[in-house]
């Protein structure tokens, strides 16, 4: 296994831990949030979670692409590119996430760019709602594809061995 390799397979790892200690950590708060509307600062709060998640797993896509892709998007675009990216084989690595986690992490990336350009008190909950109600199974599964892409990466190793 290359250094760059082990390197990723560290970085995602980590970047998982931490995706999963944000989600741990305001449990409480979204489990509240389904059962009733929250007030505008738990809608502040959920919104940064929402933030910090999607740059959780867009770290996990640069760390890939530096190290493995030799290729980083640039330009106004370039955010969704990386995303795109990570859903195509190359002749390095297989895709890091299918197509349909990619679908799910589109809305995510929205919002994002949404949060970093508007005030806090401008989130509508109903739009909010329709990614915080279902985090926790979206996360089930690019965290299965992570660390099937994690899985992927240490078996190929073994088998060189």
């Amino acid at each position: 296994m290359s250094a760059s390799d082990k390197k990723v397979i560290s970085e995602i790892e980590f970047e998982v831990s931490q995706i999963e200690q944000l989600l741990a950590t305001y449990a409480d708060l979204l489990k509240r949030a389904q059962e009733r509307s929250p007030d505008t600062v738990e809608i502040a709060a959920i919104a940064s979670v929402l933030h910090s998640f999607y740059n959780g797993i867009e770290k996990i896509f640069l760390s890939v692409a530096k190290a493995m892709d030799a290729s980083i998007p640039l330009g106004e675009r370039s955010h969704r590119e990386l995303l795109i990216q990570m859903t195509k084989k190359t002749t390095r690595r297989r895709a890091v996430i299918s197509e349909k986690t990619s679908q799910t992490l589109i809305a995510y990336l929205a919002f994002r760019h949404f949060y970093r350009h508007s005030y806090s008190f401008v989130i509508d909950w109903e739009e909010l709602k329709k990614l915080a109600v279902p985090l926790n199974p979206n996360w089930s599964q690019i965290k299965s594809d992570l660390l099937g892409f994690v899985e992927n990466l240490k078996s190929e190793v073994r088998n060189q061995q």
